[in-house]
């Protein structure tokens, strides 16, 4: 019987030095160790031996077990290794090729003016104010000193949710949630960016969606000087240190007196040319001082405190400052349009 177990044994790691993968290594496995194998049978016949034979048996029958045993662990792990190699070498990188470019966003072209006027205006000591897209009727209009029926709503007609609700026209109700959350005490000196909302046919230079940024400043001693100021130093900061700019009377419920602001032409300097139609100004804004009225519905003193507003289209600014001739395409997405700006 311990020829036998010898034999058996050389079998055995003959066959798994000759195994070339895993699915025969376990065969062998089961074929030599299993319930049915050889080595098994001559554990299960030792009782036919006698008792001086019967633990040598035992003992070399364990001994080739365990021999048996490490040398598929042994041929296992070397075919586990060799495997781990072959599927490295197959998914292998070579790092000398050039790499695949990566599209890279970038900012979109009004959200890129919106962060430069801000950076403008903060630079002058003023802070970022938000307020709700859907308004009251009372801050977008009444506390603008905008009664109901009064004819100057029939330029901002908007998109009603009821009587009471709808989409803000304007930034201004920012200014007027401002001033009372102020409770009357100067100074306020904020800007407004954000959407607004009219009912505009769209065409090249209009949109019934489209961006605002308004200003207000109110403290004590604020005058028209300071709204000049404030917008030559924006002007020659956003367009170039070039730029001249000229206000010209007009009129605005909530501002007395307003003004509409021009600049230079950013096209011919101030020469004359067709984008400014040969005056060599082109208007940007509108702006004036804070009307009493508002003031005074806001929870100030018109006696003791002033001050200035003034709005800017975004759209506008962009228009002007990159040369579009097209309010729409800021909005439909066009990647050819939008892949310009990523320098810019």
């Amino acid at each position: 019987m311990q020829e036998r177990l010898e034999a058996l044994q050389a079998e055995a790691i003959a066959k798994v030095e000759e195994a070339s993968d895993l699915k025969a290594l376990q065969e062998i496995r089961v074929a030599y160790l299993g319930k049915k194998g050889p080595i098994t049978e001559v554990l299960r016949g030792m009782g036919k031996l006698s008792a001086e034979e019967r633990p040598k048996v035992g003992q070399m029958a364990n001994d080739v077990r365990a021999a048996i045993t490490e040398k598929l662990e042994q041929k296992e792990q070397r075919l586990e290794e060799e495997a781990v190699e072959q599927q490295l070498a197959a998914e292998s990188i070579d790092v000398t090729l050039p790499g695949r470019p990566v599209q890279v966003g970038s900012r979109h072209p009004l959200t890129g003016v919106v962060e430069h006027v801000e950076d403008v205006f903060m630079g002058m000591g003023f802070s970022v104010a938000e307020g709700p897209e859907v308004e009251t009727d009372y801050y977008n209009f009444e506390a603008l000193n905008l009664p109901k029926e009064h004819p100057a709503r029939d330029m901002q007609d908007s998109f009603y949710i009821t009587n009471d609700l709808l989409l803000r026209t304007h930034t201004s109700p920012v200014q007027a949630r401002t001033m009372e959350k102020y409770e009357g005490k100067g100074p306020v000196k904020i800007i407004c960016p954000g959407k607004v909302f009219r009912r505009d046919d769209d065409d090249a230079t209009h949109s019934h969606q489209f961006m605002q940024i308004e200003g207000l400043y109110i403290d004590e001693n604020v005058r028209m000087s300071d709204l000049k100021g404030v917008l030559e130093t924006f002007a020659k900061k956003f367009f170039g240190p070039d730029q001249k700019i000229r206000l010209r009377p007009s009129f605005f419920p909530f501002t007395e007196p307003s003004v509409e602001v021009d600049i230079s032409c950013v096209m011919c300097g101030g020469d004359g040319c067709r984008v400014c139609k040969q005056s060599g100004w082109i208007e940007v804004l509108g702006a004036g001082m804070v009307h009493p009225r508002v003031l005074e519905m806001g929870g100030f003193d018109p006696n003791k405190y002033s001050g200035f507003a003034f709005g800017m289209g975004v759209e506008r600014l962009a228009m002007l400052k990159y040369g579009i001739d097209d309010i729409r395409h800021f909005y439909t997405n066009d990647y050819r349009f939008l892949q310009q700006f990523k320098r810019a």
